[in-house]
């Protein structure tokens, strides 16, 4: 049985941010198209919030990137950069994404998570129970097989690289690729400009 959407769904939309980055820069050496990514996990239904979690760099080059993801509509939300003693870094929004995946549970009928992490896996799973659809969106390549098994969906980026990145250029190692035994459906919805918003390092989301 295939996954339910219809338009009356209310959505979130949380992106891990990293995670994507890295993905998109490993395999395809270009950037991701933010806008099109959520206006693809939104499919057509009610977008209530489209967040970045993002990492801040110890130069803060991130500012621009804050700019464009506000022009589309993203939130965004920061934590700075754990350096250790001795130099070990620690960059991640694990914990907090999946706080807020949870308590929007409550609130939406869909949470799609950008990410093939699959450190997510409990957090899909208690979701589920709670009786909200999980979906996931990424890449293939770079995702975790465990992931993609227990969402209600899985979309793969690798099918159309050419509208998912900026900059991207063909190769023999890098194409489109077969879409997930999943069920996914292009779609045309746009992301609401008006919801623009820079929120905190805590975790509250709805």
């Amino acid at each position: 049985m295939g996954v339910i959407r219809h338009p009356d769904q209310r959505v979130a939309v949380m992106i891990d941010t990293q995670n994507l980055y890295h993905s998109a820069k490993n395999l395809y050496k270009s950037k991701v198209n933010f806008g099109e990514v959520v206006k693809e996990a939104v499919q057509g239904r009610k977008l209530i919030r489209a967040v970045s979690y993002v990492v801040n760099t110890e130069g803060g080059e991130e500012t621009a990137f804050f700019e464009a993801m506000e022009k589309l509509g993203i939130e965004i939300k920061t934590k700075d950069l754990q350096i250790f003693y001795g130099g070990a870094k620690k960059a991640d929004w694990d914990v907090g994404m999946a706080v807020d995946a949870i308590k929007a549970a409550h609130k939406v009928d869909a949470v799609v998570l950008v990410t093939g992490d699959g450190d997510f896996i409990p957090c899909v799973e208690y979701v589920k129970s709670l009786g909200c659809q999980v979906e996931a969106i990424t890449f293939s390549r770079s995702s975790s097989s465990g992931l993609r098994a227990v969402v209600d969906d899985f979309i793969d980026l690798d099918e159309d690289p050419k509208r998912f990145l900026i900059g991207y250029r063909p190769s023999k190692k890098s194409g489109s690729r077969k879409r997930s035994t999943k069920n996914s459906r292009t779609s045309s919805s746009t992301v609401d400009d008006s919801k623009a918003k820079v929120v905190g390092s805590d975790t509250d989301l709805l």
